[in-house]
C-alpha cells in the first residue's frame, strides 16, 4: 500500500488543491507564502489523525474537543475569509491509497467488503470535531461509507507515519525518538517474560497503594464522614506505558552528550537515522510515509549532502514528501515527482525549465533542454566524443540531436567540482568523463568527497597499458599522424613516442626530440586537430585494445538516460 494522493480544501491559505499525485519521493516546491507549506501540514493533520490519534475518536462519528484534532485550531486553520460565511465550514482533506493485488482479498478479509482501484478516505475537520469517512461515489459506496472504522483500520495497520518539522530543536527530535522508541518497545509488551515483569511490578506496588489508599481515606473520612472507601489504582495500560516514557539519546563523539545539545545536522540526521532503522525493521510489509519540511533547513552543505543522501536510501522502500528551496532535493530523473506551488495552485512539473524558473535558478543556452550532461575536460573532447557516440548508438545521437545530451567542459580537469556544483544547482543530470592522470583522479576524488559525484556517474579515460593516460591515448595514431607531421615537419613514428607515459608527455618528448618548441598552445592546437580527424573517422577512430573504454562510457550515458525515462513513464502511468 502507498500514499496515492491527497486534495486539501479550505486549510489556511490553501482554497482548493485538488489530487496531488505523490511518488515515491516528491518534492514541493515555490515561493514562500504560496502554499507548500501548508499543504504538507494539511497532509502531516491528515496522516496523524488516521495513524495516531485512533484513540481519540470513534470513526464514523465526531469526537469533540477543544481544537478538534492535534495542531489543529479552527479560528487560525479554516480560512479566515470564510468563517463567517461559514460558521460551521469544514477543512477537508482526502488521502487516496493504492493497493497491491493481495491487498485487495485482505481489504475483503478485515472489512467484507470489495473494492477497485484506489481506496479514498476523507477527513473532516471543524469545530465540532473530526470525521473520517470512505470517499467514494457508485456502486457500494454507502455500505462502505458505514464501514468506515474498519477501512482506517486496515489503512492504519499497514502505514506508519512520521513527520519532521521545518524548525528541528532539540525536543522535535527527541519527540520522534521517543515516538519510534515507543512503538519498537510496543513489540515486547505481550512476551510471557514482560507480563510476569509487570505483574511482579503489580505486587510490589500493592501494598503501598493500598497503605496510601488507607491514608487518605482516613484523613477524608474526618472531612467528609460518607466516604466509605478511597482506592488508588495504576492501570496496567499506565504502567507498560510508563516504561516506555523518557527516553534519552546520547551521542558519543569524543564525549557521550545528550542530542538536545548537538547542533540541527546532527538532530535531523539522527532522527531520519532512526526513523530509517524502524523501517528496516518494519514487519509484515507496513511502510512509513515520511513528511520533511525544508531539510536543508539551518543546515551546514556537508550535512545537507548527507541528509540528501539518508533521504534517498529511505524512499527505495518508503514514501517521502518534501518542501524545498534547495535544488539539491528536486528529483532529476521523474520531473513530475516534483510538484510547484505557486498562485496558491499545485501542479506536476512538465519540464526542468519550469523548475528552474520556480526556484530563480539560471542555465546556459545549450542546458536548458538537457536531460543529461556530458562533463569532459576540454572543448576539443567535445568534438571527438560527440562524434564517436553518435557514430556507435542511434539513441544517443538523437539525444544529441534533441538537445536531451549535452555537453559541457572544464576547460582543465581542476575544475571539476565547481563545473559540477553549478550543474547540480542547474538542476542537471549529469556524467563524466575525464583523463586517467593524476590531476583526473584527484579531481573525481575531491569531488567524491564532497558529495558531488558517485562512482557510478564517471568514466575516466583508462588507456590498456598506462599508468596514466588522456582520451588522446584512445585514439588510433594513424588516424591523426599524417596531419600533425605534415604541419609540425615532426615523426610520430620514433620510438620517443611509443614509451609509457601518457599522449601529451609523449607529444613533448617528441617535439623536444626534433628540436622544437612546445607550449601550451602548440599542445592546444594538436589536440584540436587529433579531435577534428577523429570527428571525421569516428567508427575507425579508437584503439581495438581500448574500445571497451568508449563503449562502457556509451553504455552508462544510454542506461542512465533510459532510466531517467522509465522512471518518467511510471509516474505517468501511476498517476
Amino acid at each position: 500500500m502507498k500514499l496515492h494522493a491527497i486534495s486539501v480544501s479550505q486549510y489556511r491559505s490553501i482554497s482548493s488543491a485538488k489530487r496531488i499525485r505523490l511518488g515515491r519521493s516528491t518534492v514541493l516546491i515555490g515561493p514562500n507564502n504560496e502554499g507548500k507549506s501548508n499543504i504538507l501540514r494539511g497532509l502531516v493533520l491528515a496522516m496523524t489523525i488516521l495513524t495516531r490519534d485512533r484513540q481519540r475518536f470513534m470513526l464514523g462519528r465526531r469526537y469533540r474537543t477543544i481544537n478538534s484534532a492535534r495542531g489543529y485550531n479552527w479560528e487560525k486553520d479554516y480560512p479566515i475569509n470564510l468563517q463567517k460565511k461559514y460558521p460551521n465550514g469544514e477543512t477537508e482533506i482526502i488521502l487516496e491509497f493504492t493497493l497491491e493485488d493481495k491487498e485487495y482479498d485482505e481489504f475483503y478479509q478485515e472489512v467484507n467488503s470489495r473494492i477497485t482501484g484506489n481506496l479514498p478516505i476523507k477527513i473532516g475537520i471543524g469545530k465540532n470535531g473530526v470525521t473520517v469517512s470512505y470517499h467514494k461515489k457508485g456502486k457500494g459506496s454507502a455500505s462502505l461509507s458505514k464501514k468506515s472504522p474498519k477501512i482506517a483500520d486496515f489503512v492504519s495497520s499497514r502505514i506508519e507515519f512520521e513527520h519532521i518539522p521545518a524548525v528541528r530543536t532539540a525536543q522535535s527530535a527527541q519527540d520522534i525518538v521517543s515516538d519510534l522508541v515507543n512503538r519498537e518497545l510496543l513489540g515486547i509488551e505481550d512476551h510471557p517474560d514482560y507480563q510476569n515483569a509487570l505483574k511482579k511490578i503489580e505486587e510490589l506496588q500493592k501494598p503501598i497503594l493500598e497503605t496510601l489508599s488507607v491514608s487518605i481515606y482516613q484523613t477524608l473520612k474526618k472531612f467528609l464522614p460518607q466516604v466509605k472507601k478511597v482506592k488508588i489504582e495504576l492501570p496496567q495500560a499506565e504502567r507498560m506505558q510508563a516504561f516506555r516514557r523518557g527516553t534519552e539519546v546520547l551521542v558519543d563523539d569524543g564525549t557521550m552528550t545528550p542530542l538536545q545539545y548537538k547542533g540541527d545536522g546532527v538532530q535531523s540526521l539522527a532522527a531520519l537515522g532512526i526513523i530509517r532503522h524502524a523501517s528496516d525493521r518494519t514487519s509484515g510489509g507496513k511502510k512509513f510515509v515520511i513528511a520533511i519540511e525544508e531539510p536543508e533547513s539551518h543546515l551546514h552543505p556537508n550535512a545537507i549532502h548527507e541528509l540528501k543522501e539518508v533521504i534517498d536510501k529511505l524512499s527505495e522502500k518508503h514514501q517521502i514528501i518534501i518542501t524545498s528551496h534547495n535544488p539539491l532535493f528536486v528529483d532529476r530523473r521523474a520531473i513530475s515527482n516534483n510538484i510547484i506551488v505557486n498562485d496558491r495552485k499545485a501542479k506536476p512539473a512538465k519540464n526542468v525549465e519550469e523548475i528552474r524558473k520556480i526556484l530563480g535558478v539560471r542555465a546556459s543556452d545549450n542546458l536548458r533542454n538537457a536531460e543529461m550532461v556530458l562533463v569532459v575536460e576540454g572543448e576539443d573532447d567535445i568534438i571527438s566524443l560527440k562524434a564517436i557516440i553518435q557514430g556507435y548508438s542511434e539513441y544517443l545521437s538523437k539525444a544529441i540531436e534533441n538537445g536531451s545530451l549535452a555537453f559541457d567542459s572544464l576547460n582543465g580537469g581542476t575544475n571539476l567540482s565547481y563545473k559540477i556544483s553549478l550543474l547540480r544547482d542547474a538542476i542537471c543530470l549529469y556524467h563524466v568523463f575525464v583523463d586517467d592522470d593524476r590531476c583526473g583522479r584527484e579531481s573525481y576524488k575531491k569531488a567524491k568527497e564532497s558529495g558531488l559525484l558517485e562512482d557510478g556517474q564517471i568514466n575516466l579515460a583508462k588507456a590498456c597499458g598506462r599508468n596514466e593516460s588522456e582520451i588522446e591515448d584512445l585514439f588510433a595514431v594513424d588516424i591523426y599522424k599524417a596531419s600533425i607531421e605534415n604541419k609540425y615537419h615532426i615523426n610520430l613514428s620514433i620510438p620517443k613516442f611509443r614509451g609509457k607515459k601518457k599522449w601529451s608527455e609523449r607529444l613533448k618528448d617528441v617535439f623536444d626530440a626534433h628540436g622544437k618548441p612546445w607550449d601550451d598552445s602548440i599542445e592546444k592546437d594538436i589536440k584540436y586537430m587529433v579531435a577534428k580527424q577523429v570527428s571525421l573517422n569516428p567508427k575507425e577512430a579508437t584503439n581495438v585494445q581500448d574500445k571497451l573504454i568508449i563503449e562502457s562510457l556509451i553504455n552508462a550515458l544510454e542506461t542512465r538516460l533510459r532510466e531517467k525515462e522509465k522512471a518518467q513513464q511510471d509516474v505517468s502511468v501511476d498517476g
